[in-house]
C-alpha cells in the first residue's frame, strides 16, 4: 500500500467538495460543500497564506484523500484547547485525514495513509517531536484507524467538536518520533 502525497491545489476543490459531502466524511467533517465555502476555508493553505499543509493523497497515484497536518504553536487556542487535556511539547504537530473515495474503504488504507504521512512528517520536519491527534469519542473507527498506525492513547477529555451533534469527549492519541539507531 504505497501513497504519495502533493499539496492540494485549488483545481481539487471540486474533488475535494464531493468527498466532504459523502455521507461516511460529512458525519465528521461537518464542512460546507459549496464551491465558494470550500474555496473559503481550504483556499489559503492551497495558496501558502496559512501555516498549515493540506495533502492530497495519492493511493496508486490517484487521489483517495485529504490530509490536513499543522503544528500547534501556529494556532495557539487550539493548542490551549488540547493543553487542558495532555500535555502539548514545543514542535508538536496534528493531522487530520480522510479517506475520500467509498470504494478504497475497509481495506486499511486510512491506517496506511496516516502512516505514511507520518513517515513524510518525520522527513520533512525535523525539529517535530511528536504527532499528536485528538478524535471525537465517538468517532471509533478514526480512532482505530490512529491505533493501526501505531499511535497511542495518552488521554482523555472535552474538546470543542467538529459536529456540534458530537458529546465534547475526545480520545487524544500520540506519537513520537523515531529515534535514530546507529
Amino acid at each position: 500500500m504505497t501513497f504519495a502525497f502533493r499539496r492540494l491545489t485549488e483545481p481539487d476543490f471540486p474533488l475535494l467538495a464531493g468527498w466532504l459531502a459523502r455521507p461516511h466524511v460529512a458525519r465528521w467533517w461537518h464542512h460546507e460543500t459549496s464551491a465558494e465555502a470550500v474555496a473559503r476555508d481550504f483556499g489559503p493553505a492551497a495558496r501558502g497564506e496559512e501555516p498549515s499543509d493540506d495533502l492530497l493523497a495519492l493511493f496508486d497515484r490517484r487521489p483517495a484523500g485529504l490530509v490536513q497536518r499543522c503544528a500547534f504553536a501556529d494556532y495557539p487556542e487550539y493548542r490551549a484547547e488540547l493543553a487542558a487535556v495532555v500535555p502539548v511539547p514545543a514542535g508538536a504537530v496534528t493531522v487530520d485525514y480522510l479517506i475520500g473515495e467509498p470504494g478504497l474503504l475497509g481495506r486499511g488504507l486510512g491506517a496506511a495513509m496516516v502512516r505514511a504521512v507520518l513517515e513524510l512528517t518525520w522527513a520533512e520536519l525535523p525539529a517535530v517531536g511528536c504527532v499528536l491527534v485528538p478524535v471525537v469519542a465517538a468517532n471509533r473507527a478514526s480512532w482505530r484507524t490512529l491505533e493501526r498506525a501505531g499511535l497511542r492513547r495518552v488521554g482523555a477529555g472535552e474538546l470543542t467538536p467538529d459536529n456540534p451533534v458530537d458529546d465534547p469527549l475526545h480520545y487524544v492519541y500520540r506519537l513520537d518520533r523515531p529515534s535514530v539507531t546507529r
